[in-house]
């Protein structure tokens, strides 16, 4: 059971409510998969195996988290995820599942990551279209070719100039900001069409 001394000084940096949790689930892990590997990702515990991530835990201020790297797949396609805790925000030991249980979850990641499954594709909803601020449609009026530009623009483009005008902290930076965007409309440019391929 190879141990990576990093994870013990992660439990051991963890508050003193966090230590027996993320203790006990290592243990977990190695006792039903003796052949995980311990490793770092994003600054917290992950167990790989099979040439893939099998899970993680993590702890924060006022809970501690373990998670299934394919989660919907492990858990249960209906159970929720809060956060990047498989079973909730934990605060004790009594929060983990029976050992019975966990195990099995740890088993069924197992043979997932053996069987070269991968997780499912997150869909994330679109963006709304962006709303156009008032001074920079007042702007786009005054001139036919900048109007004509943005109304042709897909909304992401669109939202590259408005947030850009919006995000401004002064008002001389806004007006700047707004006076270039109507100018490189005009000519027919995106936001950042200095760094797009000629």
């Amino acid at each position: 059971m190879a141990r990576d001394p990093r994870i013990d000084a992660y439990i051991e940096r963890a508050a003193p409510f966090a230590q027996p949790i993320l203790a006990q689930v290592r243990e977990r892990v190695h006792d039903a998969c003796p052949e995980v590997e311990e490793t770092i990702k994003w600054g917290m515990p992950t167990f790989v195996h099979a040439g893939g991530i099998l899970c993680g835990m993590a702890a924060f201020k006022q809970h501690a988290s373990f998670g299934f790297w394919k989660h919907a797949l492990v858990v249960g396609e209906g159970e929720p995820r809060d956060g990047m805790g498989s079973y909730g925000k934990m605060t004790s030991v009594k929060d983990l599942p029976p050992k019975k249980t966990l195990l099995a979850h740890i088993r069924k990641a197992m043979k997932l990551n053996e069987d070269g499954v991968k997780p499912p594709a997150r869909k994330s909803a679109p963006k709304p279209p962006p709303e156009t601020p008032q001074d920079l449609a007042a702007a786009l009026k005054k001139n036919k070719a900048a109007q004509a530009t943005f109304d042709a623009f897909p909304p992401s483009c669109k939202r590259e100039y408005i947030e850009w005008i919006v995000e401004a902290k002064r008002e001389e930076t806004r007006a700047k900001r707004l006076a270039q965007a109507v100018e490189w409309m005009a000519e027919g440019k995106r936001r950042n069409w200095k760094y797009e391929n000629c």
